[in-house]
């Protein structure tokens, strides 16, 4: 093998923690648990919190990807502070078959960007369960539409197929990687004030 290609073993791991946020019941522990063990479980237990680790490859860097799969929310319990601290970037999850959730990642992404102080967070917008298309009440052009306008990348999944689940967390690095590019290497960790 190539040495281009392997990482010495002196370097660590960057380690990038994701928030996955949505509506109850929209599959956000479907797609973790299909990501990270390539699983999938039919049965539905709402979830409390938990988190998942995966370590992965990404444009020749290595990653130790920290995956927190929140409580659904709802209009009550939109927002919890906790997952603004150390969180590098956030994937948005809605069902393509309920109109309300894809609502409701409106209503979460401000309380994200009112909570952070900032007009953008690395963000990725994933409409869930394209198996189950003849219950769509979402379109496709609304997605995009959508992640057009908050200028974040975007796609569709079915954790029941395993379609698109690896794609939407490549999604989410290169989203944090960009944030993070912004800033030129030699000036991270200085402060300027205008």
């Amino acid at each position: 093998m190539s040495s281009s290609l392997t990482s010495s073993t002196s370097d660590a791991p960057k380690i990038r923690r994701v928030a996955l946020m949505g509506s109850r019941a929209v599959g956000k522990s479907s797609m973790v648990v299909r990501y990270v063990h390539d699983v999938f479980n039919d049965s539905y237990f709402p979830t409390i919190e938990e988190t998942f680790t995966k370590q992965l490859t990404f444009h020749g860097q290595v990653y130790e990807v920290e995956i927190i799969d929140t409580a659904g929310q709802d209009e009550f319990s939109i927002f919890n502070g906790r997952h603004a601290l150390d969180v590098h970037g956030y994937v948005l999850v809605y069902s393509v078959t309920s109109k309300q959730s894809f609502d409701m990642v409106t209503i979460i992404r401000d309380k994200i960007l009112n909570f952070t102080g900032t007009d953008w967070a690395p963000i990725v917008l994933v409409g869930n369960k394209t198996d189950l298309q003849g219950q769509r009440q979402v379109s496709r052009e609304e997605g995009d539409e959508l992640a057009s306008k908050w200028k974040c990348l975007s796609c569709e999944t079915s954790a029941k197929k395993n379609s698109n689940i690896g794609r939407a967390f490549e999604l989410m690095l290169a989203e944090m990687e960009k944030s993070t590019d912004a800033v030129p290497e030699d000036k991270k960790g200085e402060c300027l004030i205008l």
